[in-house]
């Protein structure tokens, strides 16, 4: 797919190769939805081309927009959206129906995704008799009895709790596995990515900041937001002839080089928050990398607490409890971070 939207300021362009998952990532505004809304044809870009297979849905070069109900493009919102007035069959057998399938054919298929899903018996309830979990089990087998090419997941586990959302996702990698079916996630969740998609894209400011297999992405982000999902930090800049990478604030962050990089390369430096050492005073020995910071965020994770900085913004550092009573630490506070250049992986970006 390519698209430019000028009014949305989107620019992207990216493909998902048959029977896989992508999953869609970045901060709110960043393009996620609107992506999969061209994908849908509920939204027309500027220019472009979306293909699936070997069918030209959009291209606006050549004119061509095929209807939304034409495309064979499955969609799965947060909210299941079940008509109301209808039993779970009936609104699996909608799909169908609309593909033309007679009415017991229909029905023979929803029941078939019903049982897929795990929800045969509420196959006779209405959506105010199902919770959330088992609508959104009917709006999964509904998607699905549509017999889509491109199966389209747009949050759909926010809002369910940990268990359910656990079984939601163990129906969704069961049955795209199976069926080689190819799917686009749009999510938050850590959980979703790694155990639904085999690639991700991160989209920042309606374009593409980078793109990989999943576990390339999040062992070694080269995005703010990458980083953060992946819980690690990163810190961008361009490659000095010593092989230092230089941020554009002038800072200079040594490390291991993962690969071979040349001067000049723009680059990005990668290092756990439970590698970063906090200091009241600017401290003496080993460690290379040194900067003083303010602190901005405060996070409680079990027996230590994370710390974000507001200045350099975004860097991450685990210490423990009483470490940070120790130091007085609070929002504002003005302390020393500490990175063994052993602990910093350096990055081509």
């Amino acid at each position: 797919m390519r698209a430019v939207i000028a009014a949305r300021g989107l620019d992207i362009e990216f493909s998902v190769p048959a029977g896989e998952v992508l999953a869609v990532l970045g901060p709110n505004g960043a393009g996620k939805s609107t992506a999969l809304h061209v994908v849908t044809g509920l939204i027309r870009p500027d220019s472009g081309l979306v293909r699936l297979g070997d069918r030209v849905l959009s291209d606006t070069g050549d004119g061509v927009d095929v209807a939304t109900h034409d495309r064979r493009v499955g969609l799965l919102l947060q909210d299941p959206l079940l008509f109301p007035h209808l039993t779970a069959v009936d609104n699996v057998a909608f799909a169908p129906r609309a593909r033309g399938r007679s009415k017991a054919v229909a029905r023979e298929r929803a029941l078939h995704w019903l049982g897929e899903v795990g929800a045969t018996e509420f196959a006779d309830r209405k959506p105010r008799e199902l919770s959330g979990g088992q609508a959104q089990r009917v709006a999964i087998a509904r998607a699905l009895a549509g017999e889509p090419d491109v199966l389209l997941l747009d949050e759909p586990m926010a809002g369910l709790d940990v268990a359910v959302a656990a079984a939601i996702r163990a129906v969704l990698r069961r049955v795209l596995a199976r069926d080689g079916r190819s799917a686009m996630l749009v999510t938050h969740d850590l959980l979703d990515v790694v155990t639904l998609a085999g690639h991700v894209l991160v989209l920042q400011d309606g374009r593409v900041a980078e793109a990989g297999r999943t576990a390339d992405v999040l062992g070694a982000p080269r995005s703010g937001f990458a980083a953060r999902l992946a819980g690690v930090n990163v810190v961008t800049g361009t490659v000095e002839s010593d092989g230092v990478l230089r941020t554009p604030m002038g800072e200079f962050w040594h490390g291991i080089p993962a690969v071979p990089l040349t001067a000049g390369q723009p680059a990005v430096a990668v290092f756990p928050p439970s590698a970063v050492a906090v200091y009241a005073e600017a401290p003496k020995g080993s460690p290379r990398n040194v900067l003083e910071v303010t602190l901005a965020e405060f996070d409680t994770r079990g027996t230590t607490i994370r710390v974000r900085t507001e200045s350099p913004p975004g860097i991450a550092a685990d210490i423990t409890v009483d470490a940070a009573a120790d130091l007085w630490l609070a929002p504002g506070s003005r302390v020393w971070f500490a990175i063994k250049a052993q602990e910093v992986v350096l990055h081509g970006a």
